[in-house]
């Protein structure tokens, strides 16, 4: 993590309130008061604090009924605070790469990183049927830092593995391939199809793969 942009943000609270939103797609000052059990005045000023310093904003969010409710949700600069895989030695050498051996040399790189990456995975995996296969691959990438967890077919959309963050999202950003690169190594690690939708609003990163039991 940026240990710069830690000490600025500074409390405990706070780096909770990040956290908390994380994960989610923006949350009410109720909400984090009821997740942290802190009073409503002090939840507001660690947001207000935060959204001063560039970490939140705000959006209205629709009710079914009445006015929309406000809920904060994280920036971009935020982003540095969790883990990250990718660095800028990783670009040197993918853009080395390019000068030495041509334009496609950075995606052959990067496919065959993925395609070890996912027969390794492949290897390891454990479980009889998809289902199994996917709880134990979202344990793995949530501790690889995606923030990854298993979600079921009740869920809108189907069964998927829901990540909230990329530690690779530079990467992505610059290479957009990697996308689907991790979209097949999960199809072969899960032996199933998959889709990958990628969602990004603000600060908010979320990934769903989604697959057939």
């Amino acid at each position: 993590m940026n240990q710069r942009l830690l000490a600025e943000i500074g409390r405990t609270q706070r780096l909770e309130i990040l956290n908390s939103l994380k994960r989610t797609q923006g949350m009410s000052v109720n909400e984090l008061v009821t997740k942290m059990k802190m009073s409503y005045m002090g939840i507001k000023q660690h947001c207000l604090t935060l959204q001063r310093d560039g970490y939140l904003d705000t959006w209205r969010r629709p009710q079914r009924m009445g006015r929309p409710e406000m809920v904060y949700r994280l920036t971009r600069r935020t982003h540095d605070l969790f883990p990250t895989d990718s660095n800028q030695f990783t670009f040197e050498l993918l853009k080395s790469s390019h000068e030495i051996y041509g334009s496609n040399a950075p995606e052959k790189l990067l496919y065959n990183v993925f395609e070890r990456k996912g027969a390794a995975l492949k290897a390891k995996a454990k479980g009889e049927t998809v289902a199994e296969r996917a709880k134990w691959l979202a344990k793995v990438r949530d501790g690889e830092g995606y923030m990854a967890q298993f979600v079921t077919e009740e869920k809108e959309g189907g069964p998927q593995i829901l990540e909230c963050h990329s530690p690779i999202l530079n990467l992505l950003d610059r290479y957009p391939i990697v996308g689907r690169l991790e979209q097949d190594m999960f199809a072969a690690v899960l032996d199933t199809r998959v889709r990958r939708e990628e969602t990004r609003n603000s600060g908010l990163y979320e990934c769903a793969f989604y697959f057939a039991l």
